[in-house]
């Protein structure tokens, strides 16, 4: 079964009565039944799960021990056909002293037990008062004896399955919270997936605490991590529990359950393992880790049994995979995220016009959506210097396929902005250059094209040295990333403000500018620009002097392409997995024949179009997806695309 790196995990509280293993162990039986049902590779449970975290001084009772133990063997004799790993929690009393463990279950044996390392006895804990921390004794070799004297692995432990890919470590509540928590120490020695056991009471705030450390921490140590806490049938006497799971991955929260629920409840994600393993390739911390005391001769792998897993074509894939990763989902968090993005394009700009002396800024201004984001940028940018914007040149220049439509709308925003407008007819001279190539200009080729985008692009250079300018770019990354731009025509600036901005997020960073930026007058120009088509007018409008040439009916839309350039450049996906989260994400919006078809020519197009990205101009980096040949990507020119296509036209 090919799960393209996915696996699901669960995390679970269930009801309980406290002191009462009996009980405990019928509840947890069902939920690690109904988790291997639905293909977990495992499952966690509460810290002291079989018991109940709140028996207090009962805990120091031989009689609630030896029920546990029992307890314990009849939870792996009612599991012994799951192969999902379940994580109980309980306590137990080894040679002359009780420890507070983890016990890792699979297909009805004990694989490991795990004790917790630091124990809170402070304000309403006193867990000192009953356990001993797991620290000092915990070597690679220790082993105890639990049921029927057979000897397990005791300690230091992470569980690996190979077949899934995922190597588990295991830490307790408390242990989060400390300064460096077992998880950042399991984390350096392989572990790719924490699960924490946790009993941890609510107060005013502490949810939101809670699951800001855990995110955290799982982005810190770039791994999964699931965790499980005690609920609301734990003892009330002083403190209540919410019964509150959590499943991060790499710092984003991908579910957490409601809280103070009166039936026992599971929490299922699915966490992509391949993400993890990209980004631990990406960050040499993982390789030229320091010297650090909980050193690589500690830990023990300990192997487990292949899961059930689950099929991703049984509906039951539960992950969100969002159209535009680009763009965040949230409307709050697009309203932080466009003002921060444009901030680092003004700060950019500002910059490098400091750096030069002040110079102008020259631009070539369509009506389409690039070049009206860098016009919005270059205005801002010269009101933070004290600049008039009559220091910003903003040039139409009206070709063979410009429409009326697009030439008001960039000559509106040129006149509200109050910058220097020039408009440059290139027909006459496109026409002359045809004559001088012995090009006949009814031929509407990519000669044809080009030889108007590199006219605007010469007329813009010599307007800047005339005037003591700079031009300033308005190309965005996903042309670059497809090479949809002319070599040295629009590919070329002196700074390229737009650069690390995919198209998909550049329609709403100019939305954004026409609600929160701009004047109320130029507010429906803009609009009128968003809902424009994008398209490079460089053929003829056709008899209703409509645009011709619509760039999206040519090379495919651009949030497909953007989803594309996403997961190939971040996660550096296999192009199986990329088609399958396009399948997911734009059910019924594309076919799946429709989105391979695009997928093969993003693949064609970004492996061939390399030469126009070793020498693009400088600009700055806004994402965590960019194509400077300084900075995040370097690629031969001619690196051979066959086995990506391969792949897909299977």
């Amino acid at each position: 079964m090919n799960n393209h790196g996915f696996i699901r995990a669960a995390a679970a509280s269930p009801k309980l009565k406290v002191a009462n293993p009996d009980y405990n162990v019928r509840e947890i039986a069902g939920m690690i039944k109904e988790a291997d049902e639905k293909g977990a590779a495992f499952v966690v449970f509460p810290e002291l799960s079989l018991t109940g975290y709140t028996c207090g001084d009962l805990f120091r009772q031989a009689f609630l021990l030896r029920g546990t133990l029992e307890a314990l063997e009849k939870l792996l004799d009612m599991t012994k056909d799951a192969s999902v790993l379940a994580l109980v929690g309980a306590p137990l009393r080894i040679g002359d002293k009780l420890y507070n463990c983890g016990i890792a279950l699979q297909e009805g044996r004990v694989k490991g037990v795990v004790p917790k390392m630091y124990l809170p006895n402070y304000k309403e804990f006193y867990e000192k008062r009953w356990f001993a921390s797991g620290q000092k004794i915990c070597g690679k070799k220790d082993e105890i004896e639990l049921l029927s004297g057979e000897k397990v692995p005791f300690g230091k432990l992470i569980f690996k399955s190979k077949e899934a890919g995922f190597s588990l470590g295991m830490e307790i509540c408390e242990d989060l919270w400390a300064p460096i928590p077992p998880s950042s120490y399991l984390a350096l020695n392989g572990a790719n997936v924490i699960a924490n056991l946790s009993a941890s009471n609510e107060l005013v705030g502490k949810s939101n605490y809670r699951r800001q450390l855990v995110a955290q921490q799982s982005a810190r140590t770039i791994c999964a991590y699931v965790y499980a806490s005690a609920g609301v049938h734990e003892s009330t006497t002083d403190l209540v529990y919410g019964g509150d799971c959590i499943a991060c991955e790499n710092g984003v929260i991908l579910g957490r359950s409601a809280r103070f629920q009166r039936e026992g409840e599971i929490l299922f994600a699915e966490i992509d393992l391949d993400k993890l393993e990209h980004d631990r390739l990406v960050n040499n911390n993982f390789t030229d880790r320091l010297d650090f005391a909980d050193g690589e001769g500690v830990y023990r792998v300990v192997e487990i049994s292949k899961h059930r897993g689950f099929a991703l074509d049984d509906g039951s894939f539960g992950r969100k995979i969002e159209k535009m990763p680009f763009v965040p989902d949230d409307p709050a968090t697009v309203e932080e995220r466009c003002a921060e993005i444009f901030n680092i394009q003004v700060a950019g700009l500002a910059k490098r016009m400091e750096h030069i002396g002040s110079p102008r800024l020259v631009l070539g201004v369509s009506g389409g959506l690039d070049s009206t984001l860098a016009l919005i940028v270059a205005g801002k940018t010269c009101e933070l210097l004290g600049m008039s914007p009559q220091n910003i040149t903003a040039c139409t220049m009206p070709g063979f396929g410009t429409t009326e439509g697009t030439r008001d709308n960039a000559v509106e925003l040129m006149n509200a902005l109050g910058v220097t407008i020039r408009e440059i007819d290139i027909r006459e001279s496109c026409l002359r250059h045809f004559q001088d190539i012995k090009h006949n200009p009814d031929t509407w080729d990519v000669t044809y094209e080009n030889v108007q985008a590199r006219e605007r692009m010469q007329v813009l250079m010599d307007i800047a040295n005339k005037i003591g300018g700079i031009v300033v770019g308005t190309g965005d990354l996903s042309e670059l990333a497809l090479g949809w731009c002319t070599y040295n025509g629009d590919h070329m600036s002196m700074y390229a403000v737009n650069s690390g901005i995919p198209k998909t997020l550049v329609r709403f960073l100019v939305k954004w500018a026409a609600d929160n930026v701009m004047a109320e007058d130029v507010k429906e120009t803009l609009y009128r620009i968003i809902d424009t088509p994008i398209s490079p007018e460089l053929l003829p409008p056709d008899e209703q002097g409509r645009i011709r040439q619509e760039t999206e009916d040519l090379i495919g839309p651009y949030e497909l392409h953007d989803f594309f350039l996403f997961y190939t450049l971040r996660y550096g996906m296999t192009p199986e997995k990329i088609l399958f989260l396009a399948e997911v994400a734009f059910k019924g919006n594309y076919s799946g024949a429709e989105i391979k078809k695009w997928l093969q020519l993003f693949y064609k197009r970004f492996f061939s179009q390399q030469f126009k990205r070793s020498c693009m101009p400088d600009g700055p980096k806004v994402g965590s997806v960019n194509l400077s040949p300084r900075g995040d990507w370097r690629m031969p020119s001619d690196a051979d695309v066959t086995m990506w296509l391969k792949t897909i036209s299977r």
